[in-house]
C-alpha cells in the first residue's frame, strides 16, 4: 500500500482518464489519497472520477489539453488550495507517427510540448513545493521508445529519451530532500490508446502488459528511482541500450513493422 502520509493528501494525475492513468487513480484512491485528474476527453475523465469518488476520496477534474498555452495556470487554479504530495505525469500518448521530413512541424511541436514542455512545467511547480515540505513523489511515465530511434516516431522517441535523462538528474537533485523521483518505463501496454492506434498486440511472443499491473509496479517502486522498467521488459531495455546501434535499430524496426496495421 502506498504511504499516504508521504505522498498525500492529494495526488495530481496528468493523463488520468483511462488506461494506465485510470489504474493509477484507482490504486491511489484505494490508499485514501484525494485526486486531481487531468485529461483531454471529458467522457472518460468523468467516468473515472465517478468510479474513484465511490471509494470515498475527494476528486477534482480538469478537462485540459496540456499543449494549450500556459497549461500550468489552469492546473494551479484547481490545486493551489490543496497540498499535493504526488505528481503522476502520464500524459504522453501523442506520438504523431509520420516521417519527419514530410511531416507537419506543428504536429511535431505538439509532441514536444506535451512530453517535454508541459511535463517540465508541472514538475517544476509541484517539485518546488515538495522540496520545501521535504516529502513527496514525482512519477514520470516513460517509454521503451526512449531507448532507440524509430521510423515514423523519431520525435516521440527523442522526447522520451529526454524524459529518461531528465528523471535521472532530477532524482539526484531531489533525493536529499526526501522527494522520490521515478521514471516508469512502459513497453507495449493494452490501453485504449494502443488499441485505437491499431497495433497488433496479439503477435506470438509479444510481451503485452496490463495497465493495472503497470500502475501497481510504478507505485510499489516509487522509492526505487530513478528508473523502473515495468512489465518484465528489463532485458529488452538492456538490449536496446547496447551496441552496435545500426544492427540493433534495424532489427527493432523490422519487429515494429510486424506490429503496425497495414498502410491504408
Amino acid at each position: 500500500m502506498i504511504d499516504s502520509t508521504k505522498y498525500g493528501p492529494w495526488a495530481v494525475i496528468a493523463g488520468g482518464s483511462e488506461g494506465v492513468g485510470s489504474a493509477f487513480a484507482h490504486r491511489l484512491a484505494d490508499a485514501g489519497i484525494n485526486l486531481v485528474l487531468i485529461a483531454r476527453k471529458p467522457g472518460p475523465l468523468e467516468e473515472t472520477a465517478e468510479q474513484v469518488r465511490a471509494k470515498g476520496v475527494e476528486v477534482r477534474t480538469l478537462q485540459l489539453d496540456l499543449v494549450a498555452e500556459n497549461p500550468l495556470k489552469a492546473v494551479r487554479e484547481v490545486t493551489d488550495d490543496v497540498e499535493v504530495g504526488l505528481l503522476v505525469f502520464n500524459a504522453g500518448a501523442n506520438s504523431y507517427g509520420h516521417e519527419f521530413v514530410t511531416g507537419d512541424l506543428d504536429r511535431f511541436q505538439d509532441v514536444i510540448d506535451l512530453n517535454i514542455t508541459a511535463q517540465l512545467a508541472l514538475t517544476h511547480h509541484f517539485g518546488a513545493l515538495m522540496k520545501e515540505r521535504r516529502r513527496g513523489g514525482i512519477l514520470l511515465v516513460g517509454s521503451m521508445a526512449g531507448y532507440m530511434g524509430q521510423a515514423q516516431i523519431s520525435i516521440y522517441s527523442a522526447v522520451k529519451s529526454f524524459g529518461r535523462v531528465f528523471a535521472e538528474g532530477l532524482w539526484l537533485e531531489m533525493r536529499e530532500y526526501d522527494v522520490d523521483v521515478l521514471e516508469l518505463i512502459l513497453g507495449v501496454t493494452r490501453t485504449p490508446a494502443m488499441e485505437r492506434a491499431g497495433l497488433n498486440m496479439d503477435m506470438p511472443g509479444l510481451n503485452v502488459a496490463d495497465p493495472d499491473d503497470v500502475a501497481r509496479e510504478g507505485l510499489e517502486h516509487l522509492s526505487d528511482g530513478p528508473i523502473w522498467v515495468a512489465g518484465g521488459n528489463y532485458e529488452a531495455v538492456q538490449k536496446r541500450a547496447g551496441f552496435p546501434r545500426s544492427v540493433l535499430v534495424a532489427k527493432a524496426h523490422a519487429a515494429m513493422k510486424r506490429m503496425l496495421p497495414p498502410a491504408s
